[in-house]
């Protein structure tokens, strides 16, 4: 083969290389969170109404899973909650009996823009739990702190392991706790955290509500193509 043809081969084979269309395409899945490894916790933080006198409380462990995991460990978020504020307590909120797991930040942020649908699959106890995703803030006070959050339901009725698809769309604008009412659209591209939670009252018809105990069990989360 000529030095000149040699070239050439070469650079077809680079220019094939870069443009696998398995490199350009992004795998129709990808996990976010796997809830497979003690160390998960280390990536959590949990808050409640007890930051503002409230009762309420949560913890989030690393156990061996129930049958119909997909790993021999699962997350166990749970604890009780309470209508209730501590004598004394300054703190004037509208409403406790809340709880709450909160991801710690990206570092950075994910770039979920090629992914339509987020995946949970839990365990439940007839509950009305909801799932936020925060981005980066631009839409309720620029040049803030504060992230911008997109809240969608997530009902799972007692027992058994399911698995919860919620469009990207399907979540609503957000600001602490109340409904925007503006059309808004989230950017999946800036995407810096994510949290489970669960409050004594409200959710969908037919969940349980009131004080008491909360239970819900986590495989895993992940981001899916369906179109």
């Amino acid at each position: 083969m000529s030095r000149l043809r040699a070239l050439w081969q070469a650079s077809v084979n680079a220019t094939k290389r870069v443009w696998n269309s398995e490199d350009l395409i992004p795998p129709s899945e990808r996990f976010i969170f796997s809830f497979n490894s003690k160390d998960e916790i280390k990536r959590w933080h949990l808050y409640s109404d007890s930051e503002y006198g409230g009762l309420s409380s949560a913890s989030l462990e690393i156990t061996d899973g129930t049958a119909g995991g997909d790993t021999p460990l699962t997350g166990v978020f749970s604890g009780n909650l309470s209508l209730d504020m501590s004598e004394g307590s300054t703190w004037r909120i509208r409403r406790s009996g809340f709880c709450g797991m909160r991801s710690k930040k990206f570092d950075g942020f994910i770039d979920l823009d090629a992914y339509d649908t987020i995946a949970m699959k839990l365990k439940g106890d007839g509950r009305c739990y909801i799932s936020t995703i925060y981005t980066e803030n631009w839409v309720n006070s620029p040049g803030q702190q504060e992230d911008n959050s997109w809240q969608a339901f997530v009902y799972i009725p007692q027992d058994g392991w399911q698995i919860l698809k919620i469009p990207l769309d399907r979540y609503l604008p957000t600001w602490r706790g109340n409904v925007i009412p503006a059309k808004l659209e989230m950017n999946p591209a800036r995407i810096v955290g994510m949290s489970l939670s669960v409050n004594a009252e409200g959710g969908v018809p037919g969940a349980k509500t009131g004080p008491g105990d909360f239970r819900l069990e986590v495989d895993w989360i992940k981001a899916l193509r369906t179109m």
